[in-house]
């Protein structure tokens, strides 16, 4: 398997290096140069295996031949036996057609560890024996943060730079990343918004200077191996409710576009998916591109569901890339000069396939929160809450089961949950003591030159 760039000019790799390497040298996202393809024989052949063996099926065609399937075995049995459920991403029925896929069983209680656990070792497996040393730089709008770090702490030949927006992401959430206090680990909070931080992250990779002098790798979803590892539950859950015989559909709550891409990838590889619902809160570009065709960023407005208070999705690239047929770098380099942008009608037709989408203002979000704990004895966190309520005004057909991603365990947003039910969700036992640790950070204006200097005084340079 080979990867080439959404913008066409960086050169093609292999899954290790994709995976060491994060984003394009052209500033585009890695994609397969070819989706893998499943038959109905194959998908019904997933049927009844573990978590793990199903990993490794759906995920095999993707690392060959840097990979053996018993390595990717391995690396998955090791990544998911830290999760507290012994499914790793159970289903739970609410109502005769909507399931919740609670995501949330992982160290850091979110949908980030399925991912993220994997990946932490695959930068491992990948840099044993070498003397390379990765310089990992991420942005976090909540959750990515405190599951990469839990991923990579400690670990030989990696640190990791987080960026988080200060003051905006919950107080759990926060603590999960800044009470890790291994030497590798860096927490800056910055004066400004999750997009100013996505938007340093990008400038440090495209910056000649600076990524010539350390070697930078991705964990935010612009890595091709976390995406690869979403696609997984897709299946298992599907399987589980009929699949290949019956098609389901999937209401994901997003931001960045990620979870809901390796929807899409599963569709591709041959998954029947009758419908992937979009669904975003106020800050409703992708709703607005989905709808209406307007990729157009505004003002970001902070809400209880901070991981989808995003204006820029930098995943959505790759559906765009994808439904062209090919290059899309003028679009994003118009797009990234005006903050505005039109999807062509090939773009806007081949979405419409596949996904709608809707936004869901604070009502709703907490409406959703108080039928799910009423309705269905379910208390859920405001994104799970934002993917429901979505799911259930969709009109979707009624023998189509649909599954809402269940992203984050609701004791990361007690606050939030409280308000609406009038319950607050116990922290789980594993992470009990997290507010008696001692939290260590700096904040830093959201400008290139000071954190560039904060990490150039802190990282290894290249050998």
């Amino acid at each position: 398997m080979q990867y080439h760039s959404t913008r066409g000019a960086a050169p093609s790799l292999g899954f290790r290096d994709v995976t060491l390497t994060g984003l394009a040298s052209d500033g585009g996202l890695y994609v397969p140069t070819a989706w893998p393809s499943f038959s109905a024989a194959d998908i019904a052949s997933l049927r009844g295996l573990s978590y793990v063996e199903t990993a490794v099926r759906v995920m095999l065609p993707f690392v060959t031949p840097d990979l053996s399937e018993d390595e990717l075995r391995q690396l998955c049995t090791q990544a998911y036996g830290r999760f507290a459920h012994a499914a790793v991403t159970p289903l739970v029925q609410i109502d005769q057609q909507h399931w919740l896929l609670e995501l949330f069983h992982g160290p850091t209680l979110a949908f980030k560890d399925v991912a993220l656990q994997l990946l932490g070792l695959l930068f491992e497996k990948f840099l044993a024996g070498t003397n390379q040393h990765l310089t990992i730089v991420g942005a976090t709008s909540g959750d990515t943060g405190s599951a990469a770090i839990d991923a990579v702490a400690g670990r030989i030949g990696v640190d990791i730079f987080m960026l988080h927006p200060r003051g905006r992401v919950s107080d759990v959430q926060r603590r999960q990343m800044t009470t890790v206090l291994a030497p590798n680990v860096h927490n800056i909070a910055i004066e400004g918004s999750f997009d100013d931080a996505q938007a340093l992250v990008k400038a440090m990779f495209n910056d000649a200077d600076f990524s010539g002098r350390f070697q930078l790798s991705a964990v935010n979803s612009i890595n091709w191996a976390r995406l690869m590892a979403q696609v997984v539950y897709y299946f298992y859950a599907a399987v589980r409710l009929g699949a290949p015989d019956r098609a389901v559909a999937f209401s994901v709550p997003t931001g960045n576009f990620g979870d809901v891409f390796a929807g899409y990838v599963a569709a591709r590889m041959g998954l029947p998916i009758a419908k992937l619902v979009v669904a975003t809160n106020v800050n409703d570009i992708l709703h607005r591109a989905l709808s209406a065709g307007d990729y157009s960023a505004g003002t970001v407005t902070p809400t209880a569901a901070p991981s989808m208070d995003i204006q820029v999705s930098s995943n959505f690239e790759r559906l765009l890339f994808d439904l062209a047929g090919g290059s899309v770098a003028d679009q994003m380099r118009g797009f990234e000069s005006t903050r505005a942008m039109q999807l062509t009608n090939m773009q806007r037709e081949g979405a419409a396939k596949l996904f709608t989408s809707d936004a869901i203002d604070a009502d709703g979000m907490n409406e959703a929160m108080r039928w799910a704990c009423a309705e269905a004895g379910q208390v859920i966190d405001p994104h799970t809450a934002i993917g429901l309520a979505a799911a259930q005004r969709a009109g979707l057909a009624a023998d189509v089961p649909v599954v809402t991603l269940a992203t984050a365990h609701p004791a990361k947003f007690r606050d939030a949950v409280e308000r609406a039910t009038g319950v607050r969700p116990q922290v789980p036992g594993r992470i009990g003591d997290l507010f008696e640790r001692q939290e260590r950070y700096d904040t830093l204006p959201a400008t290139f030159d000071a954190i560039t200097g904060y990490i150039a005084e802190r990282a290894h340079a290249r050998p």
